[in-house]
């Protein structure tokens, strides 16, 4: 147990220390080399691509994450399916239940919704980060914790926890909280990160166009229908009515 504990931390301080070191050296760059102002949109992309390159070359190469193509050759391509009309399903359920919990403080929102609007920024945002962030909270966290505690569910919120917690964004964590249970599912089912790569490329993907949606981050849900509750139930039920047969759909086809 001690070790795993170890590991755990380990790979979360690595995480956040190589986040640290990358966005420091590119903010000193950009603002020394090329004078931009502090908090330039394209550097915080750049900072943030060099990043999840970064961890994925890292975890990779010291085999943190151990990745093979096993799964893949099962040919899982309902499953990734399913796995993708899941993550739309679950999109605005989730995020009507965190509106309303008591407000919580938004801190990178709005830089987010610049990052968003750099070209490139799609990429940046619901590529390379899923598949980063899915190396290590799943692929290592999760299979750390997975391999040592008795109950498969408490790894599992443990790793959704950590997972919230590292967005540092208080705003965010609810949400955050709730996908990464539903990624670690996944995880444990399948022993892979494929499926949970492609449900976070999915969620991360309607992040981006609700932000071209509704620009302001102080946004709420119901500002999607134009303040029309009725549209606002209706979409929520036709979200659950997919979300629950792919939920299902999942549960028989992923392998345990």
């Amino acid at each position: 147990m001690k070790r795993t504990i170890f590991n755990v931390t380990s790979y979360l301080v690595l995480f956040v220390a190589l986040q640290l070191l990358v966005v420091t050296i590119v903010n000193f760059v950009a603002t020394s080399v090329f004078h931009t102002v502090e908090g330039n949109p394209v550097t915080l992309l750049v900072g943030s691509a060099v990043t999840n390159v970064a961890v994925v070359a890292l975890f990779l190469s010291l085999k943190m994450s151990p990745v093979n193509k096993e799964y893949l050759l099962s040919r899982p391509w309902a499953t990734l399916a399913w796995s993708v009309v899941c993550a739309l399903g679950v999109v605005l359920p989730s995020v009507w239940l965190q509106e309303l919990l008591p407000p919580l403080p938004d801190v990178v929102s709005e830089q987010m919704m610049k990052m968003m609007r750099v070209p490139g920024g799609y990429f940046v945002i619901a590529v390379l980060a899923p598949v980063a962030e899915e190396l290590v909270f799943r692929g290592a966290i999760l299979r750390q914790l997975s391999e040592t505690l008795r109950s498969r569910w408490t790894a599992i919120a443990i790793s959704a926890l950590l997972f919230a917690l590292v967005h540092g964004n208080p705003a965010q964590m609810p949400h955050a909280f709730a996908m990464g249970l539903i990624l670690g599912w996944m995880y444990c089912r399948t022993k892979s990160i494929v499926p949970g790569v492609a449900f976070h490329w999915c969620n991360n993907t309607v992040a981006y166009f609700l932000s071209i949606v509704l620009p302001d981050p102080d946004a709420k849900l119901i500002d999607l229908y134009g303040g029309n509750e009725t549209s606002l139930i209706l979409s929520l039920v036709f979200s659950l009515c997919i979300f629950v047969p792919a939920i299902v759909q999942l549960n028989m086809r992923m392998k345990r």
